[in-house]
């Protein structure tokens, strides 16, 4: 009798992890779904000081702090402090490209979508945040 409790216990062991990673799924879905659609401000540097300013942005998983360095109105360096970004590591490329161009208008990494966006939020909040 007691060896077919166990298979009971298993199903509702499986069920609930089944349900729980749907729900983690949804939600992380969402969340990077938002993330896409959210604007990235273009920031006009005449109004920013010579300086190092440092921003961060998360959007679970992606997390990104970095640091901006200003001179002469022109950001010269952006040093990516840290960046959780599961398959993401190629989007800090997109940090030459915002030096490069000198805007945050710039194309997202293919492949690296979320954590481009995040970089692109982090830097925006570095100089915004100032």
């Amino acid at each position: 009798m007691k060896k077919r409790h166990w298979k009971k216990y298993v199903l509702v062991f499986a069920v609930v992890i089944i349900a729980g990673g749907m729900i983690i799924y949804s939600r992380l879905s969402k969340n990077l779904e938002k993330l896409v659609n959210e604007p990235v401000q273009n920031i006009s540097l005449q109004e920013i000081e010579d300086g190092s300013y440092e921003g961060d942005y998360k959007a679970f998983p992606v997390t990104v702090k970095l640091n901006v360095e200003v001179k002469d109105h022109k950001m010269v360096k952006i040093a990516i402090l840290k960046h959780d970004n599961g398959k993401g590591k190629s989007a800090e490329e997109i940090t030459g490209d915002i030096i490069e161009k000198q805007s945050l208008d710039v194309d997202i990494v293919s492949g690296a979508t979320y954590s481009s966006k995040v970089i692109l939020k982090a830097v925006e909040d570095a100089l915004v945040n100032r």
